[in-house]
């Protein structure tokens, strides 16, 4: 019985996946050039299963003869010493199925007992790959496991030479070798002396950059869902269903096979329906952001350690400042290279995803809630009107009570750049227990050209737009208004927001609307 997979390599035979052959038709271009390269992308991206995917299609040929390893649960012991690595690697390469399978694993059986150094090595493969009638591709899974230890490192710069040497037909070496995990190991930090003194070195100068989007794009969830659909017999509307998807994860691999796969086992089994709607889409989205994984364990845990990333994601996430990518600059390239960041077109920073950009803000709001010095008690039930909708506009009158308490009262406010410092974050810690588990709470990162508004509402099936902003005039606050209206007729809105922090020392607490536009002073 196929399912969705969330867990290890996804198989064709036995999991429903992405038609991902526009890439591997890419990656195999590469391959058929000769590239070295590495695919170098985020925890849970596919790298494994893109392997493995790779192995059947070259397979599927007589020319060549796929071989793969992982560096994960190998231990320290390859690793150990010069002698200790080259018999390990040659008997790995022994034992992989498809050496095996086509008779070749004597060749490297009967060279391992003569390999005590990579000199020795080196001459070993140039004699064993002569011997194979077809092109030797080396894949190596997992490489940041190793890929801080001085073996892996003459390791690769013994490939580095024969590669070299090959181009000139001076040596016999791998057709194609592919690296997968994290990093890119021609940027790595790498440790090269016995002093352990750490700098940039290029073992792997001869790797091809990997510029292939890993991620899926609507049309690609799309021929998941058009597999599944037709092995079930559910209805879907596969453009709608597929965009909405892409809204929460933005193709990240191992959201999207969650969101599929919380629909199908959690969602679906206790309704009466079984057709796909927006509706069960946002209630995995709900799961999703209950649900704990290794993967969002690894990003709270990266937030923790990390002084400084947690303050660039805050940053981000608050839309305190806006960045443009650079991978020169240690704080952003981290970020990216974990997932936590993506770029827009113009190379400007943004959360990977909405999902992301949900769980960092529960965290923060989680971390603000903690610290006695910020108290904001708060319940979703006054809120709620008789016919289960939200009362917005009671939401930011409230809100308003509670600065104008917390000023008064001076037990969170001393000044008012911390309020203008932390106004979104505490703004959301106020809405956060009013759309628990019925709605959403987030930033607004651009709308139509890259207009900026703030605080997006989602509760039910309605939406609610907050611009917070300062007060800097009567000329800034009419284009604001002009700009929220414009928003409003674009997303079909009767009805929007602002709040308004009011700089003035004799602050006024009031409100007034403008042109369907709720402006609240605080």
């Amino acid at each position: 019985m196929k399912k969705f997979n969330i867990t290890g390599t996804c198989i064709p035979e036995k999991h429903f996946m992405v038609d991902t052959s526009e890439k591997i038709d890419k990656i195999l271009t590469m391959i058929v050039d000769g590239d070295y390269f590495v695919i170098n992308r985020p925890r849970q991206y596919g790298k494994t299963t893109t392997l493995a995917t790779l192995r059947r299609e070259l397979l599927k040929t007589d020319d060549y003869l796929p071989t793969r390893l992982s560096f994960e649960g190998v231990g320290d012991a390859p690793f150990r010493s010069i002698e200790a690595f080259g018999p390990k690697f040659l008997s790995y390469l022994g034992d992989d199925r498809n050496i095996k399978n086509h008779g070749y694993s004597y060749l490297f059986y009967d060279k391992i007992d003569n390999v005590s150094n990579f000199d020795e090595l080196s001459k070993a493969l140039t004699d064993i790959l002569s011997k194979i009638d077809k092109k030797v591709v080396l894949m190596i899974d997992e490489v940041d496991k190793s890929s801080d230890n001085d073996i892996f490192i003459y390791f690769l710069a013994m490939l580095r030479e024969k590669f070299l040497a090959a181009q000139e037909n001076y040596d016999v070496t791998f057709h194609s070798v592919i690296l997968a995990g994290l990093h890119d190991i021609k940027n790595l930090k790498l440790k090269i002396r016995p002093d352990s003194e750490k700098k940039y070195n290029s073992p792997w100068n001869i790797a091809v950059d990997f510029e292939i989007d890993m991620s899926f794009n609507s049309k690609e969830i799309g021929t998941m869902l058009t597999e599944y659909s037709q092995f079930k017999g559910f209805k879907i509307d596969i453009e709608k269903i597929s965009e909405k998807i892409h809204f929460w994860t933005s193709g990240y691999p191992f959201l999207v096979s969650k969101f599929c796969k919380i629909i199908d086992e959690k969602i679906l089994p206790k309704k009466a329906n079984t057709d796909w709607t927006i509706d069960v889409v946002e209630e995995a989205a709900n799961i999703t952001l209950s649900d704990s994984s290794t993967l969002f364990d690894d990003m709270t845990k990266n937030l923790e350690n990390d002084k400084d990333l947690f303050d660039f994601i805050k940053s981000v996430v608050l839309g305190e400042k806006e960045y443009t990518y650079s991978k020169e600059i240690p704080v952003l390239n981290f970020a990216y290279l974990y997932g936590i960041i993506d770029t827009t077109p113009a190379k400007k920073v943004k959360i990977h995803n909405k999902i992301y950009e949900e769980k960092i803000t529960d965290y923060m709001i989680g971390k603000m809630e903690t610290d006695s010095s910020t108290p904001i008690n708060n319940t979703q039930e006054p809120y709620i009107k008789n016919d289960g909708r939200l009362d917005f506009d009671k939401v930011l009158y409230q809100f308003q009570e509670v600065i104008k308490e917390k000023f008064h009262n001076n037990l969170l406010l001393k000044s008012d750049e911390f309020l203008e410092k932390d106004l979104r974050l505490l703004f959301l810690v106020f809405l956060k227990p009013i759309t628990n588990g019925i709605g959403f709470s987030f930033k607004e990162v651009e709308t139509g050209a890259e207009k900026r508004l703030d605080i997006v509402v989602i509760f039910r099936n309605e939406k609610f737009v907050v611009e917070l902003k300062i007060w800097r005039g009567p000329e800034y606050h009419k284009k604001g208004i002009e700009r929220l209206k414009n928003y409003m007729k674009t997303e079909s809105i009767d009805k929007a927001y602002m709040l308004i922090m009011n700089k003035n020392r004799e602050k006024e607490f009031t409100s007034e609307i403008e042109e369907d536009v709720l402006c609240v002073y605080i």
